[in-house]
């Protein structure tokens, strides 16, 4: 952890007073730490005693002077190797899921470019609570680590989950994340998320759901491994958090084509996650088409075949990874492909899996390899980011 920089955010809960031994522990080990506080939380401990642990002054207000100074959120953002959240109340979890940046420590986590741990501390029957469950779901699904409150005697004086994990735990949690394998480090690896969309009129396409959230989770875990990200990405209303991933936007899938042969040349690695339109219009309208009583008729085109162009280009040094979505014979379908387009494996789901795919925070997958079928419980993208990239990291090995 030596010389790691640690924002700590601290909330209105009984337990802030642990926040000091979370800081101490840090310091210990080398890195600096940065407290914010909330209003709420200065009610339980003192910035005094916090600043002198940490050697430095406690933000908690935007404005810290009357002279025009104040407090950047966004610099914070950027100087972070982690921030932990320690205790999180519920409170600030249902502003974290809606982006309610009323104080310092929300915009800074709104803020922030670094991986984020939240430790939930609360009375039994708040954790339990449904909103609180869906809550911690959401900002799960943002990319967040969520370190789970354990069981115990809470200060309600009742008995049950929601007690904050203990300091020391948090702290090793952290630093096993940050001293990880960087087992992608040197590698380049190209990514396609989203959908594309193909032009019926100046108004109108032809495309389909898909949000981009998995393609962007698989970027953003490939970065946080050390590899060097180029992420091609589909019409989405989605931002990269990681710095080092250069992101080249397109809409058609003729522009996506075009940059994924460009950028494949010089990849280790390819994903195809995007959801790339089968077919398009064969003549573009240059006005938009009126409303008239006979029914309109578009001739659709086959659109170019990425995976099948890529595999067609991979040498024996690139690994080559696809997706196949499916509504019935999955696992036939999934296996064809990846035989027809030379893959190394496939990453199969189904619109048959409620609550997965389009749209969804939750996949649930199988990966298919010429001689290896995985199976894999329904978890958030980004939980099923990490098992994809495990699987990458274990055939580029090989």
């Amino acid at each position: 952890m030596r010389g790691k920089k640690i924002v700590l955010g601290i909330t209105g809960s009984i337990a802030a007073y642990k926040a000091c031994l979370i800081i101490r522990e840090f310091v210990k080990k080398g890195a600096e730490v940065q407290v914010v506080i909330t209003p709420a939380g200065k009610e339980f401990i003192t910035p005094i005693t916090l600043s002198a642990l940490t050697k430095k002054p406690v933000i908690s207000e935007f404005f810290s002077q009357r002279d025009g100074t104040w407090n950047s959120h966004v610099d914070l953002g950027l100087w972070a190797d982690a921030m932990v959240i320690a205790p999180c109340t519920a409170s600030t979890l249902g502003k974290m899921a809606g982006g309610v940046a009323d104080n310092m420590l929300i915009t800074t986590y709104l803020s922030m470019k670094a991986p984020v741990f939240v430790a939930p501390a609360m009375d039994l029957d708040m954790y339990a609570h449904p909103s609180t469950q869906q809550n911690l779901k959401t900002i799960q699904s943002y990319g967040n680590i969520i370190i789970e409150p354990q069981s115990g005697f809470l200060a309600s004086g009742l008995e049950g989950k929601g007690r904050m994990e203990e300091p020391e735990v948090i702290v090793k949690t952290v630093e096993d994340y940050l001293n990880r394998d960087k087992d992608l480090k040197g590698k380049n690896i190209m990514i396609t998320a989203g959908p594309t969309y193909e032009k019926i009129d100046p108004v109108r396409f032809i495309g389909n759901y898909s949000s981009g959230k998995m393609g962007f989770a698989l970027a953003e875990e490939c970065a946080s491994r050390g590899a060097d990200v180029t992420l091609i990405a589909g019409p989405v209303a989605l931002t990269t958090k990681n710095c080092s991933i250069k992101r080249i936007d397109v809409e058609s899938c003729e522009e996506m084509f075009v940059a994924a042969k460009e950028n494949f040349k010089c990849a280790d690695a390819a994903i195809l996650c995007a959801a790339v339109a089968d077919f398009r219009p064969e003549a573009i309208a240059s006005t938009k088409i009126k409303r008239e009583k006979d029914n309109l008729n578009i001739t659709l085109a086959p659109t170019h075949d990425i995976a099948a162009a890529l595999g067609e280009m991979k040498s024996a040094n690139q690994t080559l990874v696809g997706f196949a979505l499916e509504t019935n014979n999955e696992e036939e379908n999934a296996k064809g492909k990846l035989k027809r387009k030379n893959l190394d494996f496939i990453v199969l789901n189904s619109t048959r899996n409620e609550g997965t795919t389009f749209r969804s925070n939750d996949n649930k997958i199988t990966i298919i390899s010429e001689n290896e079928y995985k199976e894999y419980a329904k978890k958030p993208k980004t939980e099923v980011a990490r098992d994809i990239i495990d699987e990458l990291v274990r055939k580029m090995k090989n």
